[in-house]
């Protein structure tokens, strides 16, 4: 048989990530986990493979069927690579319940696969910052997620201008539409919620298509025309939830945070939130979207038999971070975090040259020796190209004398420096 080539390219929705790659996303990371362990949040881990039942239970079968990599394992059990966090979080929660001293805070920075066509800000495989409180049942929890979700914005080198703060209460949109249409079937209810979320998110056709599927065209017009009008955000306003709304908002602004908007056809993709629910949008037109949201969520652990503890938090993915920094110019040049890169005149200054990269890395410096055995130029070139700032070469001269001519490769400067100078110099 002919032997098929194989592709080089990743799984379609998925990254690999070169050193470049991997930097903008630890820098993302770094921003993450820094803040969160300001706010005294400490970060957990668990396995990416789950029980497929964790997610019917709580995150909807649809999620299950249609967006999940679930398959059955040599034990006959049917397992699912987590397209979430919170199921797991709650399902930790609940077995250590009467160990864990409340509140907890808690985060993680997991990667997660959902099974869904890969386009812009969305992947089958992503990485996403969960952070959540457990036990508290007043706004201060609300005040306090939302706060850490706005110092991660400004920490990353977000201005305020940059996003707004979407903040919605989960029940007042089912409410306004059984008011509005008459509507009292649940599932459809739900779909209908769903299908609002994606609001002037997806073609206006599109729209209209998957509404009038739900309700029937006569309802569906009835519901499009009170969006578009601002009628819903009128009926939403007199709700008495909109009172906590206001609450939430006055003490966000005790601490700075104005960029806070009500938005009544705000939804989110899960069936657990009880409460409150929030997204931080993009405010930039070529790329207006959610960039990452949460939520209130105090019945989750019912699935285990367990009474209730009140939960907040939300997730933030790196794939709509990067696309945020990158259109606003936030991200760094890639720089190596190798310090020096030694070059060699020939091989037989090659034991030397090992010997003092091992005596400068004991000292704390990163250093790379070249073994290419090419001219020093070209040494030099491959240094510069990986992003290696300084560069010495060896030779007979400087393994007599300790002595190294020390090159900056993004200035062009070049000192003289003794071997006990070499970290001073470089650092």
């Amino acid at each position: 048989m002919e032997n098929k080539k194989i592709s080089t390219e990743a799984y379609k929705g998925t990254r690999d990530f070169y050193p470049e790659d991997l930097a903008v996303q630890n820098f993302i990371f770094d921003k993450m986990r820094k803040t969160a362990e300001s706010f005294g949040y400490e970060e957990y881990g668990a396995s990416i493979l789950e029980s497929s039942d964790l997610y019917k239970a709580k995150s909807g079968e649809e999620i299950v069927n249609e967006q999940t990599y679930t398959f059955e394992d040599k034990g006959g059990r049917e397992v699912t690579l987590r397209p979430e966090m919170t199921p797991t979080l709650a399902r930790m929660v609940a077995k250590r319940k009467r160990e864990l001293n409340f509140p907890l805070r808690w985060f993680s920075i997991q990667n997660f696969f959902r099974y869904e066509r890969p386009q812009k800000g969305r992947l089958r495989e992503f990485w996403q910052l969960n952070a959540d409180i457990f036990g508290v049942k007043g706004i201060e929890a609300e005040v306090e997620i939302i706060s850490l979700g706005y110092e991660i914005m400004k920490s990353l080198g977000a201005k305020d201008k940059d996003f707004v703060i979407k903040i919605n209460y989960t029940g007042i949109l089912a409410r306004l539409i059984c008011k509005t249409i008459k509507e009292d079937d649940k599932d459809k209810i739900i779909a209908t919620i769903k299908i609002i979320d994606r609001f002037g998110k997806i073609p206006e056709e599109d729209f209209n298509n998957r509404l009038n599927k739900i309700l029937g065209e006569e309802k569906a017009e009835i519901l499009k025309e009170k969006l578009n009008n601002g009628e819903m955000e009128v009926l939403a306003k007199q709700d008495k939830c909109f009172d906590e709304y206001r609450e939430l908002k006055d003490k966000l602004s005790l601490k700075n945070i104005n960029n806070i908007k009500f938005d009544s056809n705000l939804t989110r993709g899960f069936d657990y939130y009880t409460g409150i629910i929030f997204e931080f949008f993009d405010t930039n037109p070529e790329n207006n979207r959610s960039l990452f949201g949460g939520g209130r969520y105090d019945d989750l652990l019912d699935i285990f038999g367990e009474e209730k503890i009140p939960a907040v938090g939300f997730g933030m993915g790196d794939v709509t971070t990067k696309d945020f920094l990158e259109s606003r110019g936030l991200l760094k040049e890639y720089q190596s975090k190798t310090q020096l890169y030694i070059c060699t005149l020939d091989k037989e200054y090659l034991d030397y040259a090992n010997k003092l990269a091992q005596d400068l890395r004991n000292e704390g410096l990163n250093i790379a020796v070249d073994y290419s055995d090419k001219k020093v130029g070209d040494q030099i070139t491959k240094a510069d190209k990986k992003s290696i700032p300084f560069v010495i070469c060896i030779g007979e001269d400087e393994q007599k004398t300790n002595k190294f001519k020390l090159k900056n490769l993004k200035t062009g400067e070049e000192i003289e420096s003794l071997k006990e100078d070499l970290i001073e110099n470089i650092t």
